[in-house]
């Protein structure tokens, strides 16, 4: 399809609004209703009714009888529901883009590419759902012992806001092709692709039941985290919210995958090649404006090398395509909301302030045509503290901070200095250097001269306040089994 300016896609594209249970819609919520804003004009754009205890208790309750169904159904048939879920992702990323866009702000040129893998990960799942095996343990005198792979139950599914369309992807799918049912939370400030995702999979033939979605805020999440009828919570988010789900499961003792923040460092080396480094870190660091938890924000940089890179990189960031994310040259779009986009200017001037960072570009709320949305001119801070807070705190905005270090192991000591642990990048040609660093690194991932730290077929997860449990790859359909034992005398 051809994208339209952003009024026309919002007109058209943004789907009525509304909680489904046990495949019917529920509308209206019984917690009132969130005003959605579109981040790159200040427009309200859609009311989203917002859920409470008894939305969430009628969801899981759907949930909870259409499991019996849908584990017993063969395997081949569920794989063959979610290859076609999979189909028509692929048939709407466009659609799918245009509404990520529209309700979260990233360029359509981010959020096709989430979009798209989204597609990828349902398609891998949906080859899982009838290769799940068991092992024999033993077979002699003493008996047979065997394992048996089953699904958990219900999994409540809580999605954040920069790019929920990829998360369902790596969530939604997963346990489904386990043969689990799910209640979906989407954040209720980014709702849009949720409700078209849940219509696509109505069409490839999910049953009633086995999705349902309750939109919400703080009362549902605490509600559906804390009930006592769901197996597992599967979680994307920051980590205070993340402390505040895990009361809440503690009660149940309901396990949790959570995919939290991260400060993730790049490291880049003298003998990198610079053009493709700085390329790297200009356009990864600064992707959905910088909204990533495993972005790499944080560029140490060999000293010898530092003065020519910190230009290099300054002079490419000032030139990054800021605007309307609905055009196709738009590299960086807005920040989620005013009050995101003056709590990170805040951390910009208050570095400057105190000494802890000098601004080399942007820095600034930029005006204009693009004065009525929340466009944060992208960020270079140089000369970062590495102990100051804009080094060990993350600030989900388009602000890349840069310091220096002298040899590797004080770049591994700077690396490995937050609390958070997701991912990691080394930016070199010395392959020996390569291998020391992917062990030292304290981190989920490593991305080697701009390799992408998520794919749908390897793990993805981290350690520290990045949380714990594994998304992608096989670990990631684990997380929504469990392994019977069975003893034969």
């Amino acid at each position: 399809m051809s994208l339209p300016d952003r009024h026309h896609a919002a007109a058209v594209h943004i789907p009525a609004l509304h909680h489904i249970v046990d495949g019917a819609a529920l509308w209206g919520g019984s917690q009132g209703v969130h005003r959605h804003i579109n981040p790159s004009t200040g427009e309200v754009q859609a009311d989203i009714p917002l859920a409470g205890a008894d939305e969430v208790d009628a969801a899981v309750a759907a949930a909870k009888r259409a499991f019996a169904g849908w584990r017993a159904k063969p395997p081949l048939e569920r794989r063959q529901i979610l290859e076609r879920l999979a189909t028509l992702l692929g048939d709407h990323a466009d659609e799918l883009a245009v509404l990520s866009s529209l309700e979260f702000g990233g360029a359509v040129s981010f959020t096709r590419h989430i979009s798209l893998i989204s597609q990828k990960f349902t398609s891998y799942y949906a080859g899982w759902a009838d290769k799940l095996e068991g092992q024999i343990a033993s077979l002699d005198e003493a008996g047979f012992v065997y394992s048996i792979p089953e699904p958990l139950g219900v999994i409540a599914v809580i999605v954040t806001w920069n790019g929920p369309i990829i998360s369902l992807g790596m969530k939604v799918i997963p346990a489904l092709a386990a043969g689990n049912t799910v209640v979906l939370k989407p954040a209720e400030i980014a709702p849009f692709t949720a409700q078209k995702f849940l219509a696509l999979a109505t069409r490839a033939g999910v049953p009633a039941g086995v999705i349902n979605l309750v939109h919400g805020g703080a009362a549902a999440g605490t509600a559906l985290t804390g009930h006592p009828d769901v197996s597992k919570i599967t979680f994307t988010g920051g980590a205070a919210t993340a402390q505040r789900i895990l009361e809440g499961a503690a009660r149940n003792l309901t396990p949790s995958v959570l995919e939290l923040g991260g400060k993730s460092a790049n490291l880049i080396f003298a003998d990198a090649d610079l053009d493709a480094a700085c390329r790297h870190t200009s356009l990864a660091g600064l992707a959905n404006a910088g909204q990533g938890c495993a972005l790499p924000t944080r560029v140490l940089i060999e000293r010898s090398i530092y003065k020519d890179f910190l230009e290099r990189l300054t002079a490419t960031v000032s030139a990054m395509p800021v605007g309307d994310p609905l055009l196709e040259d738009t590299v960086v779009g807005p920040v989620i909301s005013e009050a995101s986009s003056q709590r990170i200017l805040n951390i910009v001037s208050e570095a400057a302030a105190s000494g802890s960072g000098r601004v080399t570009t942007g820095g600034e709320r930029l005006g204009g045509e693009l004065g009525d949305g929340w466009f944060v001119a992208p960020t270079v801070l140089a000369d970062v503290d590495p102990n100051s807070a804009v080094a060990q705190k993350e600030i989900f905005g388009p602000v890349i901070s840069v310091m220096c270090f002298d040899d590797e192991s004080e770049a591994v000591a700077l690396a490995n200095s937050t609390r958070y642990g997701l991912s990691a990048y080394v930016q070199t040609t010395d392959e020996r250097r390569i291998r020391r660093l992917v062990r030292q690194l304290r981190c989920g991932t490593v991305g080697v001269n701009g390799g992408d730290p998520l794919t749908y077929n390897a793990p993805f997860g981290g350690i520290g306040l990045s949380g714990y449990g594994k998304e992608g790859g096989r670990a990631g359909i684990d997380e929504f089994l469990h392994l019977k034992t069975v003893l034969v005398r």
